[in-house]
């Protein structure tokens, strides 16, 4: 019988098998969005980038919730849940728990600035992750609110790129 080979690895390949899949799985994105942008344009890039991200989102939060076995609601669910979500290991968002609200914000966002880096300027991504972070949430709660303080195009710190707020009531 032929064995899985992830069940043959050890912990650390394990652990750099994550790490490269991610990185693999930033790539794809990253490429097909230019590539979408270079044939069409950028608004048609980021219109298509938000339907994607929509589901996405969804069908991530069902995956984990399921795999991982997640049954906690409200802030404490999607606390457990976003740990495993791959563009919150990747993008290093940072939450900070206030309680009552959960505040979301990235200062180091791969997209932008590789954009940035090779020229291409700052892509609208505040729909694309409100659909994204609105439908991950529904799955693990529909009570979750998902608040964009700021996000591209808009007018944002030099530091930070983006700030979300999200609350259940």
């Amino acid at each position: 019988m032929h064995k899985d080979p992830i069940s043959l690895l050890e912990r650390e390949d394990l652990e750099q098998l994550a790490r490269s899949l991610l990185w693999q799985y930033r790539v794809v994105d990253a490429f097909w969005f230019i590539k979408l942008e270079k044939r069409f344009d950028l608004a048609t890039a980021e219109d298509l980038n938000a339907e994607v991200w929509a589901k996405v989102g969804r069908l991530a939060a069902r995956d984990i919730k399921e795999r991982f076995n997640i049954t906690a609601q409200g802030l404490q669910g999607f606390l457990q849940a976003i740990n495993y979500y791959p563009w919150f290991l990747m993008d290093a968002f940072r939450i900070e728990d206030k309680g009552s609200e959960l505040i979301v914000t990235s200062d180091n966002c791969p997209a932008q600035l590789g954009r940035l880096k090779h020229g291409l300027g700052e892509y609208a991504c505040r729909e694309m992750h409100g659909k994204e972070f609105v439908h991950f949430c529904e799955v693990i709660d529909p009570r979750i609110k998902v608040e964009c303080e700021f996000a591209p195009p808009d007018p944002h710190p030099e530091d930070l790129f983006c700030k979300w707020r999200i609350s259940c009531g």
